[in-house]
């Protein structure tokens, strides 16, 4: 790889030339790279479920991109050499990460994290029977990744499902039983 400076002939040359190179441009620079060819090994199953997820991730990007408040977001989180894309991308590729709940008496705080932003953490409240007794919308508090639900009841032997939800619309589950029985 090579950073071309001050080239007029690269200056408005953009993609590959013939089998050797290839021409790019990022972060106001120009890049001049051999030319990648296909692999000869046949992909694994996990090479394509990647592929899959990226392909899912990539037409997120697009769509979102067109919101121009979402994409001055994805604008903000990029760094040197990234954009608006890149970070939606990212975004979309990457799913929330719920660190742990807690009980605060019959308030269930869930600790829930993501590189951009949790968007809703959902929590429900389940019986020892599999019965769902309650479920709403945690509320965020001023830590910024803890979240709140006030309980009515907390049944002994049942347990609490939290579900934290990011921008993309990725979700994680996670559960904690309540003790007793």
């Amino acid at each position: 790889m090579a950073l071309v400076k001050g080239n007029m002939l690269l200056q408005f040359v953009r993609g590959s030339l013939g089998n050797q190179f290839t021409i790019y441009e990022r972060d106001d620079q120009i890049i001049l790279a051999k030319k990648r060819g296909p692999s000869k090994k046949k992909p694994t199953q996990k090479q394509l479920l990647a592929r899959e997820k990226m392909k899912i991730a990539a037409a997120y990007a697009t769509a979102i991109l067109t919101d121009p408040e979402v994409k001055a977001y994805y604008k903000s989180k990029a760094g040197s050499g990234q954009n608006a894309y890149n970070m939606a991308v990212k975004d979309a590729y990457n799913s929330p990460e719920i660190q742990q709940i807690q009980l605060e008496d019959t308030t269930i705080v869930v600790t829930a994290k993501d590189e951009f932003r949790v968007a809703e953490v959902d929590v429900r409240v389940i019986d020892a029977t599999g019965t769902q007794l309650e479920r709403g919308k945690a509320v965020l508090g001023r830590n910024g990744v803890n979240w709140y639900y006030k309980a009515t009841h907390l049944p002994a032997g049942g347990k609490v499902v939290a579900v934290a939800v990011d921008l993309p619309g990725n979700e994680t589950v996670k559960e904690l039983l309540l003790g007793g029985g």
